[in-house]
């Protein structure tokens, strides 16, 4: 009887997840970004934002993110970052049980693949801006 329990939640858990899809970004030149929601971590730190690599301007309490240049550049058409497709694509950062929902607008060229560089706010979701670094995770949206 266990066992059956068992093996029907694997069954109810393997339909949820085979439902699971996500469309790729393309770019100028063809190729796809894969922005499945694959779980990354990385070190997230904060910064103030201004006008940035994707040509918008933000601030202080905007909701947004600078994605690792090793991460983001490789996605720029013909050098162009204003017109990298992560430009306003979502991503959910998360760090000790908390989450926020964030936009990419950036580069951040000190960060690693992986990292993230988010705005004061987006940082105040997950910890109090005194702490000044967190390991986290995030996921496409």
């Amino acid at each position: 009887m266990f066992s059956s329990k068992i093996t029907s939640t694997l069954a109810v858990l393997a339909t949820l997840l085979a439902g699971t899809t996500a469309s790729p970004v393309t770019t100028s030149s063809g190729g796809e970004i894969d922005t499945r929601a694959a779980l990354t971590n990385g070190r997230f730190t904060y910064y103030n934002p201004g006008l940035g690599a994707c040509g918008t301007n933000h601030g202080d309490g905007d909701l947004a993110v600078a994605l690792s240049h090793a991460d983001f550049d490789p996605s720029t058409p013909n050098g162009n970052p204003n017109n990298n497709p992560l430009c306003g694509r979502r991503l959910r950062a998360s760090f000790s049980g908390r989450n926020v929902d964030v936009t990419v607008i950036d580069r951040c060229v000190a960060c690693n693949s992986g990292d993230l560089d988010l705005s004061p706010a987006a940082f105040q979701a997950l910890a109090d801006l005194s702490v000044g670094v967190i390991q986290g995770s995030w996921t496409w949206l």
